[in-house]
């Protein structure tokens, strides 16, 4: 790694919003760090890459294929966001493909760095991994909200939409 991610962009990030000044310090250590172009493409849907990806600065966008196999745009990630969490914490290929919108700046966490604070530094790698379950809860919680208000719809309107 020939660049040190900036570890009060990781203590401001999902990832890093309970760790202390010192943790935040050891974890931007692990930390890759990628400087993205417009539009260049940061991992591919189906994937193996189980990278974690922590938005440092600017904008990624989130595509998925659709049914007929178009990339639709899911979500538009701000900073501090991170992408990859089922990847990473699965170990399966990636379900979205992620790409810069303008320049962009990624802080980049592979397993196996992840898998190196658990002997050192076991209570570090425990909140991160906590972090990693509100980000999913999170995005479930919001998933759920938008079933059962697209369910509300169609029982109003009796499926006519």
């Amino acid at each position: 790694m020939s660049e040190i991610a900036d570890y009060k962009l990781v203590r401001n990030s999902t990832v890093g919003s309970e760790l202390t000044e010192d943790k935040a310090k050891l974890l931007a250590e692990k930390l890759g760090v990628r400087h993205l172009k417009d539009g260049e493409l940061l991992v591919k849907e189906g994937e193996a890459d189980q990278t974690l990806f922590i938005l440092a600065s600017g904008k990624i966008a989130v595509t998925s294929k659709d049914a007929g196999g178009v990339n639709k745009l899911v979500y538009t990630m701000k900073d501090g966001e991170c992408a990859g969490t089922r990847a990473f914490v699965e170990q399966s290929p990636r379900k979205a493909t992620l790409h810069a919108v303008g320049a962009a700046t990624v802080y980049t966490l592979t397993p196996a760095d992840f898998e190196s604070l658990l002997d050192d530094q076991p209570r570090l790698a425990f909140m991160v991994m906590r972090a990693l379950f509100r980000v999913t809860h999170a995005n479930l919680s919001r998933m759920n909200q938008e079933t059962q208000e697209l369910s509300n719809y169609i029982s109003k309107t009796q499926g006519r939409y």
